[in-house]
């Protein structure tokens, strides 16, 4: 892990430390989890949601990856 400082308004410090009370946990490990989802939220995400969904598509093309490349990229 790597040390950083942060610098909290009062109220922030004191919220930091009721919800680490709280929780039974450090101040230190509720702003690594608030800043870990901020950034989940903040990056892209793959859209694996989406695999399937499109149609038109040979229906076995996981089976029969290579037979739908041969010759791909050859010129």
């Amino acid at each position: 892990m790597k040390k950083t400082t942060v610098y909290l308004e009062p109220w922030l410090d004191r919220d930091l430390r009721l919800i680490a009370e709280a929780e039974d946990k450090s101040k230190a490990e509720v702003i690594r989890e608030a800043l870990a989802k901020r950034a989940m939220e903040a990056s892209p995400q793959p859209r694996i949601k989406m695999i399937g969904m499109v149609k038109g598509g040979p229906p076995d093309l996981s089976r029969n990856v290579d037979r739908y490349l041969e010759g791909f990229g050859e010129d």
